[in-house]
Order: C-alpha cells, then sequence, then structure tokens
C-alpha cells in the first residue's frame, strides 16, 4: 500500500481536503470546549528543521501533545544531515522509529528525495515551493468567517513564492478565483502557471487584482535566505503594498490575512493588519487545528469525530 504524504495540496482530493477542513473545525471547538483527545496516544512525530519557525514548530508540538502523542524536535546540529549523511538514509531510519515525519526546508526537491524514501507519511511543512500546511489553515479561517469559499474572489499581492504557488493549488482544489499582483521579475512559476490555467489571473497593478475581491492576503517580500535583496525588493514590492486605500477597493466586507511574521510598513500597514477586516490572529491560531486534523488523517488512515 502506497504511504500518502502530504508535499503539497494537490496530493489529496478536493474531498479529503474538505473533510480535513471540517474536522479542524469540530476539534477546535472540543479543544475550546475543554475537551481531551487521545487518538494518537503512543504515535510519535518527528520534525526536521531546516528553516527557523515559529508557528510551525508550535503547532505540531502541541498538537501531537494534544492528541496524546509526542513530537520530536530535530535540527541539523542535531542529526546526521548537519554532518553529510544523505537525506535518503536518513529518510529511511527515521521511517523505523516514528509514525510520520514534517520537514520544513529549503528545496523541494530535498522534500521529494525524503518523502521516496520514507516507509511513513511525510508533511511539508514548508519548502521553497509550497506552503500547504498554511493553507488548510487559511481555508478553515475564511471558512469559519464567511463560509465556503467556491466561487469567491482572493486577490494575492506581492512575490510569485511558495505562498503563492500554494494559493494557484488552492484555487483549483477550492474552485475560486485567485488574482495575482506582482513586480514582473517576482511573477509564480511558468509551470505553476500553465496548471492553474483559468483559476488565476496576472496583474501588473494590485489595484486591479484587489478590485472586487472577498479575501486579500499577503507575504513578507524577502523570505528566509533572501534578506541579502532586502533593499532591491522593498524598491519593487512598494506599490504592491497592502493599505487601507486599496481595502478599500476588495467588498465591504473583505478579509485581510497574512501567514506572518509580518512587517509592519512594508508588505501591509498597521491600519490594515490590526483592524476589524485583519483575520491573522484566528489564521495563526488554526495552524494548531488544522495540522491536528492533519495528522490523525495520515497517521490513522481515517478520520474519527
Amino acid at each position: 500500500m502506497k504511504v500518502p504524504h502530504f508535499l503539497s495540496l494537490m496530493d489529496f482530493t478536493t474531498d479529503e481536503l474538505e473533510q480535513i477542513i471540517r474536522h479542524a473545525i469540530n476539534l477546535k471547538r472540543q479543544h475550546l470546549a475543554g475537551s481531551h483527545r487521545d487518538t494518537l496516544k503512543g504515535k510519535v512525530l518527528a520534525m526536521v528543521f531546516e528553516k527557523s519557525s515559529t508557528r510551525t514548530r508550535v503547532s505540531f508540538e502541541a498538537g501531537m501533545a494534544q492528541l496524546g502523542g509526542h513530537a520530536i524536535f530535530l535540527s541539523p546540529d542535531d542529526t546526521q544531515l548537519g554532518r553529510g549523511e544523505p537525506i535518503e538514509d536518513t529518510a529511511r531510519v527515521l521511517s523505523r522509529m516514528v509514525d510520520c515525519i514534517m520537514v520544513r526546508t529549503f528545496a523541494h526537491e530535498n522534500l521529494l528525495r525524503f518523502a521516496e524514501n520514507a516507509d511513513v507519511p511525510v508533511i511539508n511543512g514548508l519548502s521553497d515551493s509550497y506552503h500547504p500546511c498554511q493553507l488548510l489553515a487559511d481555508m478553515q479561517t475564511y471558512y469559519e468567517a464567511r463560509g465556503p469559499i467556491k466561487g469567491k474572489t482572493v486577490a494575492w499581492l506581492g512575490d510569485g513564492n511558495n505562498m503563492c504557488h500554494s494559493y494557484m493549488n488552492a484555487a483549483r482544489q477550492f474552485d475560486f478565483t485567485l488574482n495575482i499582483a506582482c513586480p514582473e521579475n517576482y511573477r509564480p512559476d511558468k509551470g505553476q502557471l500553465k496548471q492553474a490555467g483559468n483559476f488565476v489571473s496576472l496583474y501588473s497593478e494590485a489595484a486591479e487584482a484587489v478590485r472586487g475581491a472577498d479575501l486579500v492576503v499577503t507575504d513578507v517580500w524577502a523570505s528566509m535566505g533572501q534578506e541579502s535583496e532586502s533593499q532591491q525588493r522593498d524598491a519593487e514590492f512598494r506599490p504592491y503594498q497592502v493599505n487601507q486605500e486599496l481595502m478599500s477597493l476588495a467588498k465591504n466586507d473583505a478579509l485581510f490575512m497574512h501567514c506572518l511574521p509580518a512587517h509592519r510598513g512594508d508588505e501591509v500597514t498597521a491600519e490594515v493588519i490590526d483592524s476589524p477586516q485583519s483575520i491573522v490572529w484566528e489564521e495563526a491560531g488554526n495552524r494548531l487545528h488544522a495540522q491536528k486534523a492533519l495528522l490523525e488523517f495520515l497517521i490513522m488512515g481515517e478520520i474519527k469525530e
């Protein structure tokens, strides 16, 4: 039987994704009501980090604890990966000791190699190509606030990066329109655009993408590993800042999301991120519940309410 992995949203069917999101909402309700679960009692998650993290580490570690399991944090300094052990060997070894592996890395190719040699489910905690766990939380958050996102319009402003690619996948899976506005030199991968087809439209002007949108989303202008490009990116991305003037072009009840950390005054103004339209804190908190639902789905092979 093929081992299920979650390396991008396209690894699951739309029905499976919607099932996970509905279960995440139920898990959140149970947690807020003080109910405890031990569905993953005796199960272990290995968390392999090449990139630093706040939300990803805490949400996975807390999630496993709340489900009765355990999580092990592994940085490059904590494993033989940091001393040159092949990715393939590390995947084979960990598969014999844990029940699931979460990898947060740079090159998506490394994640693919890891998954190809793992005998347990592998989760993409972030790669340079995708950030699917964040999209599970984003879709959950929109559903809680406005209901199904099918048929809605989402505006993405800024870099055509891993988050943008994941929003393109989400548009295909959840059937919404994605308007992308970014500088010409920072557009999404051409292959990704081709696959997304009519679900995605590209704009050079931020206002064109935002006009009439139900949801406006952005990300930092320089991600981890791009710090040396910060000055150049600041100049090119400044016209794509999400401010109140730009938000006024979206629908009156439009929402704002950001995967965080946010740089107020750069990609978004404080006026927007701290406004009633902003749901970034629910979005961040939902990482916990969406990933708990994902972990149960992958480790148990099913979802039990």
